[in-house]
């Protein structure tokens, strides 16, 4: 009877490692599609997108192509994915938001800049909106970019 009411539950360090790998996620699909836009020539829609001014026509594409490219990085079907990006994708864009008025990066960004300085900007972006997602508390401890897996965690 223990056991199967246990299941259902996720330990807290469980849940802390699913939120920050569906939020890497969210962040990588989003980094993945302004990347992607400024490489094709539309640095200016990146910008009025980042700076709130886009129109809701282009804020809406922009949002589903995001959408579509971090259901297939979770690679998650139906009704689940769905929830999920539900609610993580815009916590993601509402931090990366965030992240760049406060640290002034909307300012640069919206200065007229070459497509390397822009996407130099939005590199930038990424790491401080990674740093408000998944806060390090003065352990000094980071994932590398590239790792895309936690370490594993420790027996108690």
């Amino acid at each position: 009877m223990r056991s199967a009411g246990q299941t259902g539950r996720l330990a807290a360090w469980q849940t802390g490692r699913l939120f920050r790998k569906a939020t890497r996620s969210a962040l990588d699909a989003v980094q993945d599609v302004l990347r992607a836009e400024v490489l094709q020539g539309n640095g200016e829609l990146v910008r009025e997108f980042l700076v709130g001014k886009a129109l809701p026509v282009a804020r809406a594409l922009l949002l589903e192509r995001m959408a579509a490219r971090l259901l297939l990085r979770l690679g998650l079907r139906g009704a689940l994915a769905s929830n999920v990006v539900g609610w993580v994708l815009p916590l993601v864009v509402e931090q990366l938001l965030k992240a760049g008025h406060k640290s002034g990066l909307f300012e640069k960004v919206g200065q007229h800049a070459t497509v390397q300085d822009t996407l130099r900007r939005l590199d930038e972006l990424r790491a401080a909106t990674w740093k408000r997602l998944a806060p390090d508390h003065g352990t000094g401890a980071q994932w590398l970019p590239n790792d895309h897996e936690p370490p594993a965690q420790l027996s108690a």
